[in-house]
């Protein structure tokens, strides 16, 4: 007999970014309050670069890493942490009946190819003849389809053998968002037992910064916190790879599985971001995942530093003063389309300790916590558009 709703585990968590790979580096930096962060590479923009990585450890031929971009080998890579962390690698059995949903951007960009046309075209005496055997000769068939967006879902499955339904969703911070979302309502609702959700980012691109540049988005010449960029707002992108494995209770225990928290509601909204918009959508999107009052909580914000989508933010969180707050951006970056499954690992983190990681804000924002650690809020607001919220609970 199927519950209704069913309750959903986090079983797995694979994480890599600026601070590391695996849920014990991420907590260890957050704890000690690193923040890695390249300011020279991209000057003057700032981003957070991804850790070293042996990607031989999760994908080990190197054919199929050759035929993927950088932005496909992370979010492989993040699946296959999560995979070992909830002790579903190389079972076949259930591997082949798990679903996937993953967040994803477009591909990069061929730099030198474009480069080359764009150097090229002004002194063309036909503009249009030249574009079209520029690019009918310089982007190999080969690297149009490495950029399509559904090749990582397609290469987790591959390397790690996952074979259920495959999603991919695009569409930044709300992507990500939905994501989890529909994982976690397919779960509830007994239409999947066992999925695997995430994404990745490789931020460490050129044309990347340049895509945001124009709308004046990214952080540039000194790094600050999220809450102090006020002043001088934007996001200092960060390379990350994040995937959850999601798993109804009954499924969980009939496999011997370990839960590392529960994932007790994920709501998502796209509000038209007019002034009060923000803090309005919160507050609803508050209220339908009912955080439980009088328990230790925390927020664990995704907070980009854009304005005034952040003072906005900062403001409703101030009207939950019982909830510690702790914006990750700080830390790792935004990820954007990873951005929300990599701050519920995060969470999940955090109240499986039952603590919460130390404060680096100097604003005086992020207060200390108060006793155990039981259920932390995530927020996503994105950049532009769409909003998020998730609640995780200890598991005792």
């Amino acid at each position: 007999m199927v519950e209704t709703p069913r309750e959903t585990w986090i079983t797995g968590i694979g994480i890599v970014s600026c601070l590391g790979e695996g849920p014990d580096a991420h907590w260890q930096a957050l704890d000690a309050g690193k923040a890695n962060v390249e300011s020279a590479a991209f000057a003057p923009y700032i981003i957070h670069p991804l850790t070293p990585v042996n990607f031989d450890t999760q994908i080990p031929k190197k054919g199929d890493q050759r035929q993927m971009e950088p932005w496909q080998r992370i979010g492989t890579y993040a699946a296959g942490l999560a995979l070992d962390s909830a002790g579903a690698k190389g079972k076949a059995e259930l591997l082949g009946r798990m679903d996937m949903i993953v967040a994803a951007g477009g591909g990069e960009r061929d730099l030198s190819a474009d480069s080359g046309i764009l150097s090229g075209l002004p002194k063309a005496s036909q503009h249009e003849r030249f574009l079209n055997e520029r690019l009918m000769g310089d982007l190999r068939p080969t690297l149009f389809l490495a950029q399509l967006s559904n090749l990582l879902a397609g290469n987790i499955s591959i390397v790690h053998g996952v074979t259920g339904s495959s999603r991919t969703f695009m569409g930044e911070e709300g992507a990500g968002a939905d994501s989890v979302r529909i994982a976690f309502a397919r779960i509830r609702s007994g239409q999947s037992d066992i999925a695997l959700v995430g994404g990745a980012q490789n931020s460490e691109r050129k044309e990347m910064l340049l895509l945001y540049e124009f709308a004046q988005y990214n952080l540039t010449k000194e790094f600050r916190p999220v809450w102090a960029r006020h002043a001088h707002p934007g996001f200092a992108l960060g390379s990350m790879g994040a995937f959850l494995v999601l798993e109804s209770r009954s499924h969980a225990e009939g496999r011997g599985a370990k839960p590392l928290a529960r994932l007790a509601g994920v709501v998502n909204a796209r509000s038209d971001r007019k002034p009060g918009d923000v803090a309005a959508t919160l507050g609803r999107l508050w209220d339908e995942i009912a955080p439980a009052r009088g328990k230790g909580g925390a927020v664990i914000s995704g907070a980009t530093g854009v304005e005034p989508a952040t003072s906005e933010e900062r403001t409703f969180l101030g009207a939950h003063p019982e909830f510690a707050v702790r914006a990750t951006g700080t830390h790792i970056g935004h990820g954007v389309e990873p951005q929300f499954a990599m701050n519920i690992a995060l969470a999940a983190i955090a109240v499986q300790r039952g603590a919460l990681f130390a404060s680096q804000d100097a604003t005086g924002f992020e207060r200390a916590a108060d006793g155990a650690l039981e259920q932390a809020v995530v927020t996503g607001v994105g950049h532009w558009r769409g909003e998020g919220l998730a609640l995780v609970e200890k598991i005792d």
